[in-house]
């Protein structure tokens, strides 16, 4: 099957979304609950896999739909199929603030390795499966980086990214030591491994944990300044723990109802 070429156009700054545009015939496959919007003449079908050209009967997309539980996405894949006369769109919404990175799968040689809840979407063509680290250390170890994602195909992917996103490209043996968190996606040339931070004291109470993603060129790689995993424990962190709300911020957050001056109040009733 040919891959789709679609145009398209991300919007948006903080909490962006992606509009693609299909010509007749042409479809976009999209991470279960991405939707945003989609014109009437396009049609939704969910698909048992990843929904890429290369499933062929059932055992092919029983082993799409393994990798993609792997991975720890759903078993199923949306597909949006242009089946009107015109023109029709189809928008995807980031799952958090952060960039949606478009990803020319054709310029990159074919594949894209990235973190296992960075795809958003993709032209239809681009096939998903995983990539396991090789070596035994990052697999005890790496944590986010151990099962990544891979993206194979000549078409146009779309992954999303925490924060703020960095694009550096490592010569021939240059190195750079990242949080695994950090890592959003690479290309196939870069050695991903797992290093440990060298001291216990560091280790311990840096607050950085106790490993870092050493990766190591030839390659391209993206990096994100907010792993979701950073921003759910700071919200888990700021949240209170026990019912009612939390007045942050406030000098009289201990005051109030619920507070000491509550509790004072409250006591008067005997």
């Amino acid at each position: 099957m040919a891959m789709d070429v679609v145009d398209y156009e991300i919007r948006g700054a903080e909490m962006q979304f992606v509009e693609v545009e299909l010509d007749p015939g042409e479809a976009a496959i999209g991470e279960a609950g991405s939707l945003m919007f989609m014109d009437a003449g396009i049609a939704m079908d969910t698909v048992f896999g990843d929904g890429g050209a290369g499933q062929g009967g059932f055992l092919g997309k029983l082993l799409g739909a393994g990798k993609r539980l792997v991975t720890g996405e759903s078993l199923f894949t949306t597909v949006y199929t242009n089946q009107g006369a015109g023109k029709q769109r189809v928008a995807f919404a980031a799952p958090y603030p952060g960039k949606i990175l478009p990803m020319d799968l054709r310029q990159l040689g074919g594949t894209l390795i990235c973190q296992k809840d960075a795809f958003l979407c993709a032209a239809r063509g681009v096939s998903l499966g995983i990539a396991f680290q090789r070596k035994l250390s990052t697999g005890f170890f790496g944590g986010e980086g151990f099962i990544m994602q891979k993206l194979d195909g000549d078409g146009l992917a779309f992954v999303h990214a925490g924060g703020t996103v960095v694009r550096r490209e490592l010569a021939a043996g240059q190195t750079l030591l990242v949080d695994t968190g950090c890592v959003v996606a690479y290309t196939p040339g870069v050695d991903f491994e797992v290093q440990f931070v060298g001291k216990i004291k560091t280790a311990l109470f840096g607050g950085e944990g106790l490993f870092f993603a050493r990766l190591t060129g030839p390659g391209t790689i993206w990096l994100q300044s907010l792993p979701f995993s950073r921003l759910a424990s700071r919200v888990f962190a700021a949240a209170p723990q026990r019912g009612g709300s939390k007045e942050e911020g406030s000098v009289l957050g201990g005051f109030g109802a619920g507070g000491l001056l509550g509790g004072a109040l409250g006591g008067d009733d005997d």
